[in-house]
């Protein structure tokens, strides 16, 4: 069976995710506001839930149709099997989702879908109750937009940003799924040294050291599509067999996280341990940014440093961006890439951005600012 999915995520990171799915052997790829629509079988369906390191859910859609009213609502979910779907005593909650549509009650068009899908299952299962008490669980979003309804099931679960390593969090947390879009978006790769001098509990190390390992993030975790009777099981274990083998367990790399705060470091260390990558070249270690020096060159700084509204007085954190700033100037082969809610950051540090692009942080806007430095050289070996 062929599934018309979804994977949400969050704005700015469309072309990430839309990469993502290119990557891994997606077909009709296509991304619109913090929507990336793709096809797959129940093997990608899966492959698409462990693998991707940047969205927030994968949906299956079911069907769409135009609706105006609870009427067009109620018969547009009937035309859905439900029964074929869903198992006698399995779990559907309904969620709903208005904007610049008619129809705007949330609790009515959650009350209307459900009695649509609890009639449909009613005729497949001549019984007038469902009890909801089984493993198999599908979520159910109502989602109108400009009167159009979009029934969409969550294979996914909890979100994508659940790893499962990180149980455990510092003031301010960036998620994994950003702080994995910010690695992939700089030029870091496994061969070189990568610096976060903000590193706090470590979500970018450690995202960092998952894609330079090629772990996938979802493979110690689980999700609502393995709950499915319609997924087969063999299907399931394929996927995860596969990011099994593929995950390098030999290779060592090079990168560090420091704070000057030593109780978010024994979270970063924690989570390390809990990620299952220590020995592997990832270290936290206590140092304050004004102590930052390296002899290394073309090494690449990945952070996220305090914004003034949530941890500093905002005079404070325009202080680190000059130090930031004053890093960069003196190490000219290094590269620089920090996320920011203040729009007077290029200011502070001191050199206008190479490139700039908007993400979200939460709910809190922010500027990606990114100071590529030199492409690395290497020296090859002359053969006479």
């Amino acid at each position: 069976m062929q599934y018309h999915l979804i994977a949400t995520c969050s704005l700015g990171l469309e072309a990430v995710v839309a990469r993502e799915l290119n990557n891994l052997g997606m077909s009709n790829v296509r991304s619109d506001n913090g929507q990336i629509h793709f096809e797959a079988d129940e093997f990608g369906l899966a492959k698409s839930n462990i693998w991707l390191r940047s969205a927030d859910r994968v949906w299956w859609l079911v069907k769409s149709f135009p609706c105006h009213t609870f009427e067009e609502l109620f018969q547009g979910m009937k035309t859905i099997p439900w029964g074929e779907i869903i198992p006698v005593n399995g779990r559907f909650p309904v969620d709903a989702h208005s904007h610049n549509s008619t129809l705007t009650s949330l609790p009515a068009i959650q009350r209307t879908a459900k009695k649509a899908a609890v009639e449909v299952m009613q005729n497949k299962y001549r019984r007038l109750v469902f009890t909801e008490d089984g493993s198999a669980h599908y979520p159910i979003k109502v989602f109108l937009v400009k009167d159009v309804c979009s029934i969409m099931v969550d294979t996914s679960g909890s979100g994508l940003h659940r790893r499962g390593y990180r149980t455990l969090n510092a003031a301010a947390p960036l998620r994994e799924t950003l702080a994995s879009a910010l690695v992939q978006l700089s030029y870091w790769n496994k061969d070189r040294l990568l610096i976060d001098p903000f590193c706090g509990s470590g979500t970018i190390c450690l995202e960092a050291a998952m894609l330079g390992l090629n772990m996938a993030p979802g493979l110690t975790r689980k999700f609502a599509y393995e709950t499915w009777p319609i997924i087969e099981e063999r299907v399931c274990k394929m996927a995860l067999q596969e990011a099994q083998d593929t995950f390098d367990r030999h290779s060592k790399l090079n990168i560090q996280g420091y704070d000057n705060d030593p109780q978010v470091l024994k979270l970063a260390n924690f989570h390390l341990q809990k990620v299952g990558l220590q020995g592997r070249g990832i270290t936290f270690n206590l140092r304050d940014i004004a102590q930052f020096q390296s002899d290394e060159e073309y090494g690449i700084i990945i952070t996220n440093p305090p914004y003034g509204e949530r941890l500093l007085e905002r005079e404070e954190a325009e202080e680190l961006y000059k130090v930031l700033g004053n890093i960069k100037r003196g190490l000219p082969t290094w590269s620089v890439y920090s996320i920011s809610s203040d729009p007077q950051f290029e200011k502070y540090f001191g050199q206008q951005a190479k490139r700039k692009r908007k993400v979200y942080n939460g709910m809190i806007a922010c500027n990606y600012f990114q100071y590529p430095g030199p492409p690395k050289k290497f020296t090859q070996n002359r053969v006479f």
